[in-house]
């Protein structure tokens, strides 16, 4: 009972975010409502124009083909006709002269289901066995009925992906922008909070909770970059296209920014590790002192500020703005990171030994400024150029309620 009122729960909040704003509930109430119209759809058109013993088959292939994306419920709408012709076509051929269904069954279910493995069919290839069992179930195949199964297969197929680009046609584009700033916040937020605690005592657990963190940032990263994946495909074949011609652009640009935070991510996994090697070390090893954490604190700080600003430029209200102040920290943490090392170069003639930890610091210092700031060394010069898209996304997608078409099938792609 417990259970079943925390599946209810569930349920209820999940249908009131559905009703109160877009996002990933109403996208899966879209498409099962998408997915259940073109099932009677495809039943009322099969039941006028062929006999009543096939109607079912096209409702059955319409409804599992109101995909995730129009380009996804145009290729597996392919495969899955193929698979359907063959399996009922090597079916019909063999109980039409033999006469014994279960006999025939015996001899074509292991060749389908073989057949089905067929890279050519994808996930598809099941149906060749399934349809094969249509025909031979009723015990009597003819040629008028062989066609007209495949008939509404067909006629079911083009009901499934005619429905999915028509109506509502599932765009990604605004999961890509928030995996974006989702990244973006987490990566801001992980410099931030070790800014604000490497002037203090350095205790392990708390470096080893900052360096597993880092290294959980790609797993964000990578995430993002498979929802941009989505938002690539669910473009192609989509009306809706034609209509934003930007959602290319922003994409390529939502890509772009995921790579370059892919590579900060690697550094900051790198800054974090060489903390957590510091505090694991002995007591003889000389530590930096405030004269080095502190400037070390306030570059972290102009980091995590070009961080936020980095990222608005892409995905922002105000991308000109965002793009000011990217510069503006970008300047900072250059100051900041001349500071820090001078006060590194003191501390390592006061402290020779002290080389194994400083010196990393500040390489990964340099490494993060290159990767993060425009104009750097071995930056992204144009990372802060290409944000001015947003209110062409959000006109664009957010107006036909694209976006609001997808992500059924996909589930939890975001």
């Amino acid at each position: 009972m417990r259970a079943a009122r925390a599946e209810t729960s569930w349920a209820v909040r999940a249908l009131r975010r559905a009703w109160r704003a877009p996002g990933r509930e109403r996208n899966i109430v879209l498409q099962s409502a998408k997915a259940a119209l073109a099932a009677v759809l495809a039943w009322l058109a099969a039941a006028w124009l062929l006999p009543d013993a096939f109607a079912l088959m096209a409702p059955w292939v319409a409804v599992v083909l109101v995909q995730a994306t129009v380009y996804r419920s145009v290729w597996q709408g392919l495969q899955q006709t193929l698979a359907i012709t063959v399996g009922t076509v090597f079916a019909a051929a063999l109980v039409i002269p033999l006469g014994h269904p279960v006999l025939v069954m015996i001899i074509v279910l292991p060749l389908t289901t073989l057949l089905g493995n067929w890279p050519r069919f994808g996930s598809q290839g099941i149906y060749a066995s399934t349809a094969a069992l249509f025909t031979l179930v009723p015990g009597e195949a003819t040629l008028d009925s062989t066609v007209s199964r495949i008939l509404a297969a067909l006629l079911g197929t083009a009901i499934g992906v005619g429905v999915n680009a028509l109506i509502l046609p599932p765009s990604y584009l605004r999961n890509a922008r928030e995996a974006v700033d989702a990244a973006v916040g987490e990566a801001r937020e992980i410099v931030t909070e070790i800014a604000d605690g490497v002037d203090e005592p350095w205790e392990y657990d708390r470096l080893l909770a900052w360096h597993e963190r880092a290294r959980r940032l790609p797993r964000t990263i990578r995430s993002g970059q498979e929802s941009i994946g989505w938002g690539q495909e669910s473009l192609r074949f989509n009306p809706a296209r034609r209509r934003h011609p930007d959602s290319v652009r922003l994409t390529a640009e939502y890509d772009e920014a995921l790579t370059t935070l892919a590579r900060a991510a690697e550094h900051l996994a790198g800054l974090t590790h060489t903390l957590l090697e510091a505090a694991e070390g002995d007591e003889e090893t000389p530590r930096p002192g405030h004269d080095v954490t502190r400037p070390y604190a306030g570059f972290l700080r102009e980091v995590a500020t070009a961080v936020d600003a980095y990222g608005r430029t892409v995905t922002g209200d105000d991308p000109e703005g965002a793009r000011a102040e990217l510069h503006e920290a970008a300047e900072g943490a250059r100051r900041a990171q001349d500071r820090l090392r001078a006060a590194l170069s003191r501390h390592a003639v006061a402290a020779p030994g002290g080389l194994a930890v400083f010196g990393p610091l500040l390489a990964e210092a340099r490494r993060l400024t290159a990767c993060l700031l425009p104009g750097s060394s071995g930056g992204n010069g144009n990372g802060g150029d290409g944000g001015d898209g947003r209110h062409e996304e959000e006109d664009g997608d957010g107006g036909d309620n694209g976006d609001e078409g997808g992500n059924g099938n996909r589930g939890d792609a975001v």
